[in-house]
Parts: C-alpha cells; structure tokens; sequence
C-alpha cells in the first residue's frame, strides 16, 4: 500500500491515545465495526506499542499504524511492533529517511508551503496537515491546491465531526484524523457501543 492509497480507504482516521493495552482490540474491533478500519494509535503513552501489537495480531480488518512518529526510532519501533503505516506531527531530514526506511507509507506533517514543498522534492505528495485549524484550516489548504495540485492531505488537529466536511469537500484532501471518535471516558468505560456509533456516522461523512 502506497500512502496516497492510505488517504482513500476512510473519510476519517481516528486519531487515538491508549493507556491500557488491554482496550486496544475491543476499541479497534468497534472502530472497524462502525466502518473506520483505519486507526492511528499515538505514541504518547507506555502502552502504545503493546497496542498498535494487539491490533495488527488479533484484528485483521483494521489497518493501524503509528502517530506521533518524532525521532527515527520511532519509526523503527512501530514497524516491528506491526504498524502498517507511520504519521508524524512535522518532520525533519533524519526521520524521512528513517520512516522511508521502513518500508511502510507515512504521512509526515506540514503547516506551511515551504515543508510541503520540502518534502515534494523527496516525491512525497501525501501529507498530514497539523495543526490543521491552528495553520489555517480549510481556507489555506485550498489556497494550497492551486499552486501544489499534485499534494494530497490529511488534516488533523482541531478537526471535528462538526468542521469534518469543510475539508474533505477539498479536491487535496483525502481523508481527516480526529480523536473526538474515541472519547476518554468511552475508552475508560469500555462504552464499544458508544465509540462504534460515533465512528458511524464519521463513516457517513462521504
């Protein structure tokens, strides 16, 4: 899989923070159950390689992969624990080169013209947008279609089920990541329902 296609296979790619582990499969299960089979797990937190490993061993639907990728050991970590695609909230020389190491698609992230045209000299044309909202929201990155037509995006950092459409009516923009899908206190509960049917009506998006 290449990381254009990546943008394709859901209008949403839930962004998601896991402190247990153990809340992985069930989370994952019902994120691929309400149509959402593309899942960013963070590394923020000690548990997360342990969970990007559960997901990728014991659901087969969904595709995850590793965010927050900001030194090139990360990229190698995520790799070996399963991960099947890499996200990054900027990125510098060192870890292109590592993320392209791996193998594996990436989206590093973006905030300006300059980066993006950066990383194009590289051939990398799928991005993530961060912090979308923050750098500009929908009105910059539409400003950017037209100088770079041939980069697509995703934009992640402030989007919501609310401003969700905004961006994916752009012709540049192939999917949005968002963390309103999985809600902490959902995750804490164990609320599957909860978070399946917020990942629903993300699905239903586009």
């Amino acid at each position: 899989m290449k990381a254009e296609e990546l943008l394709d296979l859901a209008p949403v790619v839930p962004v998601v923070v896991l402190d247990d582990p153990d809340a992985a499969v069930p989370l994952a299960r019902a994120l691929v159950a309400g149509g959402l089979p593309v899942i960013e797990v963070t590394l923020r937190t000690e548990g997360a390689l342990a969970a990007i490993e559960r997901i990728a061993a014991e659901v087969p639907d969904a595709v995850v992969g590793a965010g927050t990728i900001v030194q090139p050991e990360d990229a190698e970590r995520s790799a070996r624990a399963g991960a099947r695609f890499l996200v990054s909230p900027g990125c510098t020389g060192r870890l292109r080169e590592a993320m392209t190491a791996t193998a594996l698609p990436f989206l590093p992230g973006v905030s300006s013209a300059s980066e993006a045209m950066a990383l194009l000299e590289h051939g990398v044309t799928a991005m993530k947008f961060f912090p979308a909202e923050a750098a500009g929201g929908a009105p910059y990155l539409k400003a950017l279609n037209g100088p770079l037509p041939q980069i697509r995006f995703c934009p992640t950092g402030g989007v919501t089920q609310d401003n969700a459409t905004r961006y994916l009516g752009l012709p540049n923009v192939g999917c949005v990541g968002g963390s309103w899908l999985t809600p902490a206190d959902a995750v804490r509960d164990g609320d599957w329902d909860r978070i399946e049917d917020l990942a629903r009506k993300a699905a239903a998006l586009r």
